[in-house]
């Protein structure tokens, strides 16, 4: 099939996450970059593009929505990679074009935004897909589907953390645009750690286990001298069905660079794994030897084998992940585009609902902490 023309907003050429999307988009050759309002000016806007070589650039993504929809060769698809506070205005403006989003996590900056680009998406003839990446790695769907099919029994407990350590000192006042916005209220949210890294780990602890948070008991922490936002949280959790965990969320823990781990237990054997050793999984059943699992090794099921994409003992990692949901989004478009319903179109990628859970977890996590850690349900 042909590649989707895609279009992006924010990642300038000097924006980290900008440049993952992108390199993302082209591994699986599905996707063909072609407009973009890359900043927050025309000027920076078209100095990126030119750099990038993107063809088409806008001052804006309200024109580029307007300007790319009347084009019969306009984009399909955007991806929206911008600060939280920007994602519901932007989503919402390609949306009501028919051009289907691909959207930076969480979902948005407040509940109230959240809320509004949930209707919009009800009502959108387009797919809304977020970039929880972490969920297409091999494993972790080796992982998930092992817990679906029974091997770990009736689960019992879910622990996830996030540990990182690259806020520990004040970089946000030395002019470091990734800090500067993320430890800023109005462009990130009421979440600081909590919403840039812990909804990453409570979203992972939901996609394997198959459950959802029905309550959580959190307390989180701001270290950094005049923080607004938190930079350390912990959190205690109670899931739908009674299992019981906890999440700890760091960007204040020196030696951790990202700890990504997830381990879950139940009456029949216990699952272990972490994002900087991603193609290993860790496998114990009840009373048996531990096993270590490997990335489309001897042991890899037929849900990790569909997003490997080199022989075992190759590492594949963050941007391979990245991809796999880049991939399966173009995917679902095609799917959508011949006439799919959308929740077949969209399967197991993460979408608004997972976003809406993102949205839920922060808001419960900011109220409990400012309950002195009471237990609040989502």
């Amino acid at each position: 099939m042909a590649p989707i023309r895609l279009g992006m907003v924010g990642g300038g050429n000097d924006a980290f996450i900008g440049g993952v999307h992108r390199i993302a988009s082209r591994i699986d050759d599905r996707f063909d970059l072609v407009a973009g309002a890359l900043s927050s000016t025309p000027e920076k806007s078209a100095a990126s593009a030119e750099a990038l070589g993107i063809p088409r650039s806008y001052g804006s993504f309200a024109e580029m929505a307007e300007a790319e929809a009347a084009r019969e060769d306009g984009v399909e698809a955007v991806a929206i990679v911008t600060p939280n506070h920007v994602h519901a205005a932007a989503a919402k403006a390609f949306l009501a074009k028919g051009i289907h989003v691909i959207c930076d996590k969480p979902l948005t900056a407040t509940m109230e935004e959240a809320a509004d680009l949930e209707a919009a998406v009800a009502q959108a003839q387009s797919l809304f897909v977020l970039t929880h990446n972490y969920t297409g790695y091999p494993m972790i769907r080796q992982a998930r589907a092992m817990v679906a099919a029974g091997d770990l029994g009736d689960i019992r407990i879910v622990q996830a953390e996030y540990p990182q350590d690259w806020l520990t000192s004040a970089v946000e006042n030395e002019g470091l645009k990734q800090a500067e916005w993320r430890t800023d209220p109005a462009r990130s949210g009421a979440g600081g750690s909590v919403g840039d890294i812990g909804t990453h780990a409570h979203n992972l602890a939901c996609f394997v286990s198959g459950l959802k948070v029905e309550s959580l008991a959190a307390d989180l922490q701001c270290w950094g001298a005049g923080r607004a936002l938190d930079d350390n949280a912990h959190m205690m959790l109670r899931f739908q069905g009674g299992a019981r965990g906890m999440l700890w969320s760091s960007q204040v823990a020196p030696g951790n660079e990202n700890a990504l781990k997830l381990r879950i237990y139940g009456d029949k054997g216990g699952l272990e794994w972490a994002q900087e050793d991603p193609n290993y999984l860790w496998y114990t059943r009840h009373g048996g030897a531990k096993q270590l699992l490997t990335r489309n090794g001897a042991g890899a099921n037929a849900a990790a084998q569909a997003v490997s994409r080199i022989p075992g003992g190759h590492p594949e990692g963050y941007l391979e992940g990245f991809a796999t949901i880049y991939s399966e989004a173009a995917d679902a478009i095609r799917a959508y585009q011949g006439g799919a319903a959308r929740a077949d179109a969209m399967g197991q990628l993460p979408g608004m609902a997972d976003g809406m859970a993102g949205m839920k977890f922060i808001q419960a996590c900011v109220t409990s902490s400012a309950r002195d850690a009471a237990w609040v349900t989502l």
